[in-house]
Formats: C-alpha cells, sequence, structure tokens
C-alpha cells in the first residue's frame, strides 16, 4: 500500500465526514441519562429535530442503524398478512421490501429499472383498483425511499401523497429519509407522511447508530391496533419516558451529545441554505460526468439527488476498477455499485459536511483516476464543475 499524507477522503454516501465540533463533543464525558441534566439535552434535542424533519408531532430515537428505524416503522403501524405496497427503486428499497416480507407482511411490489423514482401515476392506478370490488382496501401502506442511496434517485414524495389523496385511499405513507435528511428538502408533516424513517451518519453529520421514526397522528392510531410483535421497537414506551426527557433503556449518550451539535450547526447555516448548497454541489458534479462523456444514472432531471451521484461506466470498464485505482493514488473512498448495479456505477456522496472546496478536490480525483484507470473521458469536467461553483457563488 502506498504511504499517504494528509486527510483521508470519505466521498462516499454515507456514513459521510463528521465535523470536529461534532467529534469533540463525543468525546464528552458520560452524563448519568436520568440525571436531570441529560433529562434538559433529551428535551432540548426532541425540539430541535422537529424543524428538521418539517414537523410539528412527535419524533421518536432509536439507539439503532437505518436498519433498525426500518423495522420500527413497520411492526409499529401493521399487523401479520397485511398488504404492503413497495416500490423497486434501487438496492435499499429491495432490502426494506425484504424484511417485510421476512417479518410476515403481503408484500407487493411496483416494478422499477433502478434509473427513476417512485411512480406517482402507478400508485394512482393501483390505488384505483385496490377496493373497487367493493371487498375494502387491502393495502394497509405505501412504502417509498425519498433519496435511493444506491442510485442518487430522489422520489416525489408529495406526488404520492397526491395519489394517495386523489383516490381516497386510507393507506399509511412510510418514507425513507435516511439518505435526504439534512441534505434534501423534506416536510413530514406538509407532504402528509406518516412515518418517516431516518439515521444518524449521512446529512446528520454524526457516526451511524441512531435511528429516528417521525410519526403522524394517523401513525400513532394505527399503532394503538398493529399486531405485529415488537418489544424494543415499540414506540409507546420511548414516547411515554420522553415526556420526563428520559429513554425506557440505556440511550447512546455520546452520539446524542454529537447531535446536539450537529442540530445546532444545521440551524445556524439555516436549512433552506442547506438544502441549496447540497443542490448547487450536485449540479456541479453532474456538470463534471457529462463533460467527462459519461452518463450520470438518474435518467429523470426531476429526480437527480442532492445527496449523492452515481455515475455509469462505459462499456468494457469496471467501476470498482476505477475505485480501486483512486483510492490507492489519491486516498479517497468513492461508494461502490450495489445490486444489479456492482461493477457498473461508482457513486459519489456530496453530502453533510462538505464545501465547494472539497467537491473540487473530489472531482479531481475522479478526474485523474479515470484517466490512470485507462476509461476513455474527455479531459473539461474538473473545468465543468468549477465553472457551476463560480457562477452560482456560495463560499459553502
Amino acid at each position: 500500500m502506498t504511504l499517504h499524507t494528509g486527510r483521508h477522503f470519505l466521498q462516499i454516501p454515507g456514513p459521510t465526514n463528521v465535523p470536529d465540533e461534532v467529534l469533540r463533543a463525543l468525546s464528552a464525558p458520560t452524563l448519568d441519562h436520568r440525571g436531570p441534566e441529560f433529562a434538559a439535552l433529551t428535551r432540548r434535542l426532541l425540539a430541535a429535530l422537529g424543524p428538521v424533519f418539517g414537523t410539528s408531532g412527535p419524533v421518536v430515537v432509536l439507539p439503532s442503524s437505518g436498519t433498525g428505524a426500518w423495522e420500527a416503522a413497520l411492526v409499529n403501524t401493521l399487523s401479520p398478512g397485511d398488504r404492503v405496497l413497495f416500490f423497486e427503486t434501487g438496492h435499499f428499497a429491495a432490502l426494506w421490501t425484504a424484511m417485510a416480507e421476512r417479518l410476515g407482511l403481503d408484500v407487493e411490489i411496483v416494478p422499477g429499472d433502478w434509473r427513476h423514482g417512485a411512480d406517482p401515476e402507478a400508485l394512482a392506478a393501483r390505488l384505483a383498483d385496490d377496493g373497487a370490488a367493493g371487498g375494502g382496501h387491502a393495502i394497509k401502506a405505501v412504502c417509498a425511499v425519498h433519496n435511493e442511496t444506491s442510485t442518487g434517485v430522489t422520489s416525489r414524495v408529495p406526488e404520492l401523497r397526491a395519489a394517495l389523496d386523489a383516490t381516497g385511499h386510507p393507506a399509511l405513507l412510510l418514507v425513507d429519509t435516511i439518505s435526504s435528511l439534512g441534505s434534501i428538502d423534506y416536510r413530514h408533516d406538509a407532504w402528509g407522511v406518516d412515518v418517516t424513517v431516518a439515521g444518524s451518519q449521512k446529512g446528520l453529520m454524526l457516526p451511524p447508530g441512531l435511528g429516528f421514526n417521525a410519526v403522524s397522528e394517523k401513525a400513532l392510531a394505527a399503532s394503538r391496533t398493529a399486531a405485529l410483535p415488537r418489544s424494543y421497537w415499540d414506540w409507546a414506551p420511548i414516547l411515554e419516558a420522553n415526556r420526563q426527557g428520559a429513554f425506557p433503556y440505556t440511550p447512546a449518550t455520546n452520539l446524542l451529545y454529537g447531535l446536539d451539535v450537529a442540530l445546532r450547526m444545521l440551524a445556524d447555516e439555516g436549512l433552506p441554505a442547506v438544502f441549496a448548497r447540497h443542490a448547487r454541489h450536485a449540479r456541479a458534479t453532474r456538470a463534471a460526468v457529462r463533460a467527462w462523456g459519461l452518463e450520470v444514472l438518474c435518467a429523470d432531471e426531476r429526480e437527480h439527488s442532492g445527496s449523492l451521484t452515481a455515475v455509469l461506466m462505459p462499456p468494457g470498464h469496471d467501476a470498482d476498477k476505477v475505485r480501486e485505482v483512486i483510492l490507492e493514488r489519491f486516498d479517497m473512498s468513492l461508494g461502490a455499485g450495489l445490486g444489479r448495479l456492482a461493477g457498473r456505477v461508482f457513486r459519489v456522496g456530496h453530502l453533510g459536511h462538505f464545501n465547494d472546496l472539497t467537491l473540487a478536490g473530489t472531482l479531481a480525483g475522479v478526474q485523474m483516476g479515470l484517466q490512470l484507470a485507462g476509461v476513455p473521458i474527455a479531459a473539461g469536467g474538473l473545468e465543468a464543475a468549477l465553472a457551476v461553483l463560480r457562477e452560482e457563488g456560495g463560499n459553502a
């Protein structure tokens, strides 16, 4: 291995780079999680989480990865044999679907090509059929991934809600925001989402270890009759303890210290500015990809991700070889292609604690790596990205 100097460039789409301020908070002495100082911290955190999710309702904090938050969303709202509609939008949508099947739910999949988001028109057509024969509504929940981390495609959640509303369908709407929360505009209440799933390790700029469920009144009502087995994931005791500034188990105390700082950083920058920064970096990255003569995986201009960009390799070229060259020569990690995209794409993460110069360095490394790996590209990608950054301004 080459001996590297300087910092490692972690440009995968999560876990993301953790700011120094957050790292310092993580190393603070552990508090008594049943004492008054920790109770004050808990109340402050729960209040600060609401604006990030776009909700005035409860946000459940779980000591888990995003996978645990997936499970909590399902087991608190559904019963064995309930029919749940999923969209085949990428690797993580497929994993959530497989979890639902293992839990004993009746899973129905809307097929997709992994280059488009959840299809609102297909949803409207399926919902119109559901119950049309007078037998009641079989579909109890619709599950969608807002930003598919494996593809760089962002689904149009407001249009999914519009499809539910237009058909008068009572199904719950469950949305995964693991790689979009704190990076891409998202509004739990305004968009009529019933459960929003999130994790700590991406836009929230923390290490992995915290999962979240933002919960609507409709979802809370469903949880009172839901019959899937649950204990650790049960919302009820968590929400009850939260009223006292506590948790019904030993919480991930030091991660919560870091979350306190990360939420303050987002508030100080302002969420509109955070979203604009991510969108600008995404536009610059796509400009680079297209100037190289390569193809962005996302095929719908309305659905480009602000968090990451997945880049398709030309025939005969291995994305993993490109990633290997870039890691060895420039000490930079890029995201691998997952599932059916293995070897076909690499993913550039541009989310979290990130600025214009970091993006410029990232794209310089990608351009040099592509050239060293023998991928036929035009040489103007980096300059195309810099032009976007210059023209659009911003010092983030």
